[in-house]
């Protein structure tokens, strides 16, 4: 729950994106550097060869959970059942020291439309869940987060959730998840690829430097994502035909590294890959991002190649052995850690921004899950867990969603799977976190 004492504070943070609606007065950039580095979280951080290192030469590897709030109500899930201060409590109390919060291009787009004015969190909960029921969850919302009232937009809650990050020592790693607000993802969603029915490149490059700046004011914000999942737009032959390649990734991931370090010059900017983020591979080897000749440089991101990190994904849940899982997350990206690999040209920190899998009893000690939690701890390497969240307010059209792959249970309240909590996850974030 965000203190009473906030409340005054957290309504003037509505930044308002760029061009016209880009503002910085309301807080110091100057200051808040010299304040980061001073105390935690001792930024801004950037990396060094395979490490992120914070301004006192610490390596910080994450260790955290998902958090979405890319879905159609557009602020994190849960806080119909519980508190902001509840919900990141218990993600400390694992011993994380990160969270990836999600978000859609929409949330911004919808302040563009809107004369750079936000959307309230009690119409969004109306639009997204109807009159009745959206009601209904917004009273909930209400009474666990009292501080709130019927003028909090959507934005002033993602800034409480950094807020409390703040206050508990967690890194907020900002994600674009989608452009529409939805669930993620299908190659027929029209949020696959830059071009795509939903994914306006303009609005995604604007998006991304309306948050970069709005996160100017957050503590805890240490870096941010480009997009998730890149994956073929199977709903446009035309465009996945002649643009889903390397060569067209390369070209607007460039646009939205600048985006985001020209609002924001702070933060660390993951780069994914594509087939739903599961490889990056031709960056870590500099072979050619066909189907041009063009390779990945450095040099394309002046001033801030110390910046940059990548992510994969895997969902190989049904993995037979531990050896083979290892095989592929090294090919796929793994393998920038290694230097001293004579194929790999680039090296970098890697995180593995997804992965996940059903929370029951014993889930946990099939090859996939403990293979991962064996290997990530064996490179020294960061991870965000799918997911936090024990339900949805709306997911794929059913309201009130059960998310069996959630930490949580249903009402956020406990561990849906105490067994794995205590005999494998906590003992992982022992074996990984740092900072």
């Amino acid at each position: 729950m965000v203190n009473l004492s906030l409340r005054s504070s957290l309504v003037p943070l509505l930044a308002l994106g760029s061009s016209l609606f880009l503002s910085g007065s309301w807080a110091s950039p100057v200051n808040a550097v010299d304040d980061r580095q001073a105390s935690w979280p001792y930024g801004p951080l950037v990396t060094s060869g395979r490490d992120i290192k914070n301004a006192r030469g610490d390596t910080i590897v994450y260790a955290g959970t998902n958090w979405p709030g890319h879905g159609e109500v557009m602020i994190p899930d849960g806080l119909g059942y519980q508190s902001i201060e509840t919900v990141v409590s218990k993600i400390k109390s694992l011993g994380m020291n990160s969270i990836r919060l999600t978000y859609a291009i929409q949330l911004i787009d919808d302040i563009y439309a809107n004369n750079g004015k936000d959307t309230t969190v009690k119409d969004s909960f109306i639009k997204a869940l109807g009159q009745s029921n959206g009601t209904k969850v917004y009273n909930q919302f209400l009474a666990k987060n009292p501080s709130f009232d019927d003028s909090t937009t959507r934005l002033q809650v993602f800034d409480a959730v950094a807020a409390e990050c703040a206050k508990q020592n967690i890194y907020v790693h900002l994600d674009n998840h989608m452009s529409k607000a939805a669930w993620c993802c299908s190659t027929t969603d029209g949020n696959s690829w830059f071009g795509d029915r939903d994914y306006n490149v303009d609005n995604w490059v604007r998006g991304l430097t309306y948050m970069a700046n709005h996160g100017k004011s957050w503590t805890a914000l240490a870096s941010m994502s480009l997009r998730n999942e890149l994956r073929k737009p199977d709903s446009n032959a035309t465009l996945r035909d002649k643009s889903y390649n390397w060569q067209d990734w390369y070209t607007n991931i460039k646009k939205g590294t600048s985006a985001i370090n020209g609002a924001n010059a702070g933060l660390l900017i993951f780069l994914s890959g594509l087939d739903f983020d599961t490889y990056i591979t031709p960056v870590v080897q500099g072979t050619a991002l066909t189907p041009g000749s063009g390779k990945f440089s450095t040099a394309d991101f002046p001033g801030y190649a110390d910046k940059l990190v990548l992510e994969i994904h895997t969902y190989q849940n049904d993995v037979a052995s531990c050896s083979s899982l290892r095989s592929s997350l090294y090919q796929n990206g793994y393998q920038a850690l290694h230097a001293d690999d004579a194929k790999t040209v680039n090296v970098f920190p890697v995180v593995l921004t997804e992965f996940g899998f059903q929370q029951t009893a014993t889930e946990w000690q099939r090859p996939y899950a403990s293979c991962i939690a064996e290997y990530l701890a064996e490179e020294k390497a960061g991870w965000f867990i799918w997911v936090v969240s024990g339900s949805y307010y709306i997911r794929s059209g059913t309201q009130d969603f059960e998310e069996t792959w959630g930490l949580l249970t249903h009402d956020w309240s406990d561990w849906r799977s105490p067994q794995y909590v205590e005999g494998g996850l906590k003992p992982f974030v022992k074996n990984t976190a740092q900072g």
